[in-house]
């Protein structure tokens, strides 16, 4: 397929890197917003460029708030041009049962996994279909699609995350945009391996494959999802858990 320039949210964390460079290593322009940089920004820079992939941009977007992401847009668009590709991975955890659950934990998870992709999206759809050609894609979890205990924050964001994808994708189908979730399981992100092994092997163990995933598979099917050859998939939830969750 020709070069498309490709935003992803979140794209300096373990996942989002994945698929920038693998985004990037199937020709296409990168952007990635990131909250804070602390140096994020030159890794991932000096590690994309060691796979060989050369467009790219930061940009700085706090995602829950709307003036934010109106802001990263213009950026884009003056940096990068127009963004064909769009993956919405941004996404914190902020886990307690639902009793000692605090209010603004509640809301700072519901803002950053759910509002963000309305405010995300909202500012290049449009865009999209007036061009006749776009790919949305929403990055939820296998705990949306199951529930989780201490996680009814996390586990109500990204199941709303597929409810937005299912409208979206109907209307946008005729206008050349398709719209699909992919709802990856327990990944060997930074972030888990940090788990102490035991609790890590237990996880392990209740996944059918007996491993953990790993963000490059993750990026692959995102990197297919947002191909010409995927034009007749939109409006699914894609998962790829390792058996974890079967329906």
């Amino acid at each position: 397929m020709s070069q498309k320039t490709a935003l992803v949210t979140g794209g300096m964390g373990g996942l989002g890197a994945a698929v920038c460079e693998r985004l990037g290593r199937a020709g296409h322009t990168v952007v990635a917003t990131y909250t804070s940089d602390g140096g994020r920004v030159a890794q991932w820079r000096d590690r994309l460029q060691s796979q060989g992939v050369e467009n790219l941009y930061a940009v700085q977007c706090d995602v829950s708030d709307w003036d934010s992401c109106v802001a990263m847009a213009e950026e884009v668009h003056s940096q990068a041009g127009a963004v064909d590709i769009l993956v919405n991975n941004a996404g914190i955890t902020k886990d307690g049962a639902f009793k000692k659950m605090a209010r603004e934990n509640w809301d700072q998870v519901i803002r950053t996994n759910l509002d963000s992709v309305f405010n995300v999206t909202k500012q290049f759809a449009d865009n999209m279909a007036e061009r006749g050609w776009g790919r949305i894609i929403n990055v939820a979890s296998v705990n949306g699609r199951k529930g989780q205990f201490g996680q009814t924050n996390y586990a109500a964001s990204k199941a709303g995350m597929h409810g937005f994808t299912m409208s979206l994708a109907r209307e946008l189908a005729r206008k050349g945009v398709t719209v699909n979730t992919v709802a990856p399981g327990y990944l060997a992100t930074e972030m888990v391996m940090q788990v102490k092994e035991e609790v890590r092997q237990q996880i392990i163990e209740t996944i059918p494959v007996q491993r953990l995933g790993e963000p490059s598979e993750v990026a692959s099917l995102i990197a297919y999802l947002a191909s010409d050859d995927a034009g007749f998939i939109t409006g699914a939830n894609i998962d790829i858990n390792g058996g974890l969750h079967m329906e």
